[in-house]
């Protein structure tokens, strides 16, 4: 299986939590004898490190809780860099982010979901001990500020309203040579199909066995690849790990985990790659993507992508008691120009089933704030239009809308989804860190008997500088 961490948006639990973490840690760890890692890089891959950075900055449309396949399989190429050269005690990090999320929906039926939660996350990564080991813990909490009892569902709180409080990562990381890594443990693990997931107060996490690699660099190519078996799965509200087959929907008493295996190849602004996902008896999942960039002008750059997924049922078929086999197919084209990006995506379902994401957010193109688009038979298309101001650093725009068809289900009807999204994230003086975000949808389908969705969130997150 394959992992992304990302450092700057890891979340970090309960401070409590994570301070009885160090304290474990430390009381287990320091054994005499104990060697630090190597010291920091030099200078060329400095250099190499910052002009990746500069790399980052570029506009995306890749919708929040989503992994694309070119970020799976472990961080980026100067994350890796600079974790692997972390000095063990000396450079441990502690991460540390606060998060306050208001959502209110009116869904079809004129019901309502409303909360407002206050929480975030509290963590720790040691550097590698001896160049081999390294541990990692997170703690995770939501509580309610305002929750009425009858608008439950807004997956900011536990069912009924309630908060929590959970330690969701507690991982041993051994890297077995400078580009390949195994982790051990709960973690947080980024890949199309089994990811953080993280649109909410929490994330994700996972009880897993892995390994990553990256090989290569930017001039040759560089391959990211994964394995592993995934063993339970604690969702964003909850403060329990299950199974992977229960969490998919199968019956009681069913426990299956997940093996997966993938790898991605990019050069320059060439990227393709695939991963399989395999549950006895439950589900097998095969995910594809292929991308490539190319200048128009000096000014103007064309970015395509194609994606394909096929999900089938397999073995004595439990999770729906029959047979099932569905598929997605994706094609997606975006222009760039400075901090402007346009966008216009294709998606097409068919089968004898919906598609499924259990384990995570939907990687498909015109899966976006409310809707995936990938019901059996359904076909969308995507608009969208976002600007990054040059004059207000951190301030972003966007807008989209996309376009579904009936899907084969005679008792489901076409919709049409219009998202605005206005963010402006701090990135320097005594605010950095800073991100406050507004999202609003509104989904219309075609079943005269429903009313149209509405749906607002405001979100505050704060990350100080690390500790």
């Amino acid at each position: 299986m394959d992992i992304r961490l990302s450092p700057k948006r890891r979340h970090r639990g309960s401070a409590f939590l994570v301070t009885t973490a160090g304290c474990l840690l430390a009381g287990s760890l320091a054994a005499p004898g104990l060697a630090f890692a190597q010291a920091a890089p030099q200078e060329p891959v400095r250099e190499e490190l910052e002009a990746l950075d500069d790399m980052d900055l570029a506009p995306s449309s890749v919708e929040q809780g989503q992994t694309p396949l070119d970020q799976s399989f472990g961080p980026s190429r100067q994350e890796w860099i600079r974790e692997t050269r972390r000095k063990a005690f000396e450079d441990t990090k502690f991460d540390v982010q606060a998060r306050t999320f208001y959502l209110d929906r009116d869904k079809y039926d004129n019901s309502e979901m409303e909360a407002w939660a206050l929480g975030g996350s509290a963590g720790l990564k040691t550097g590698y001990f001896r160049e081999i080991f390294a541990f990692g813990a997170t703690g995770y909490t939501s509580q309610r500020l305002y929750g009425p009892d009858d608008k439950d569902g807004t997956g900011l709180l536990a069912p009924g309203q309630e908060g929590y409080t959970v330690l969701g990562e507690v991982y041993g990381e051994f890297l077995l040579n400078q580009d390949t890594r195994l982790t051990l443990g709960r973690r947080a693990f980024d890949t199309p199909y089994i990811n953080k997931n993280d649109a909410r107060m929490t994330p994700n996490t996972f009880q897993a066995a892995v390994v990553q690699g990256l090989y290569g660099d930017k001039d040759s190519g560089e391959w990211r690849v994964g394995g592993g078996y995934v063993d339970k799965i604690k969702e964003r509200t909850s403060e329990d790990f299950v199974s992977m087959a229960k969490d998919a929907g199968a019956p009681a008493g069913v426990e299956r985990g997940v093996y997966t295996a993938g790898a991605n190849y990019a050069l320059g602004d060439l990227s393709v790659g695939a991963i399989g996902y395999y549950s006895d008896d439950i589900i097998g999942i095969f995910y594809t993507e292929a991308k490539y960039a190319f200048a128009l002008s000096d000014d103007w750059k064309l970015r395509t992508a194609l994606q394909y997924s096929d999900q089938s049922s397999n073995g004595d078929q439990l999770l729906k008691g029959r047979s099932f086999d569905s598929n997605q197919w994706g094609a997606k084209a975006e222009v760039v120009n400075g901090g402007a990006l346009f966008t216009v995506a294709y998606t097409d379902a068919g089968g004898n089933a919906n598609m499924q994401n259990p384990w995570s957010g939907y990687p498909g193109y015109t899966s976006v704030q409310v809707e995936d688009f990938n019901r059996d038979g359904e076909s969308a298309w995507m608009v969208r239009a976002g600007y990054d101001f040059a004059s207000v650093k951190g301030l972003g725009v966007y807008a989209l809308y996309v376009d579904g068809s009936d899907p084969a289900s005679p008792t489901d009807y076409a919709r049409e989804e219009a998202d605005f999204n206005v963010q402006w994230k701090a990135s320097e003086g005594v605010l950095k860190g800073l991100m406050v975000r507004l999202r609003y949808a509104q989904v219309s389908q075609a079943d005269p008997a429903s009313d149209d969705l509405k749906d607002l969130r405001i979100m505050v997150f704060y990350d100080p500088p690390s500790l």
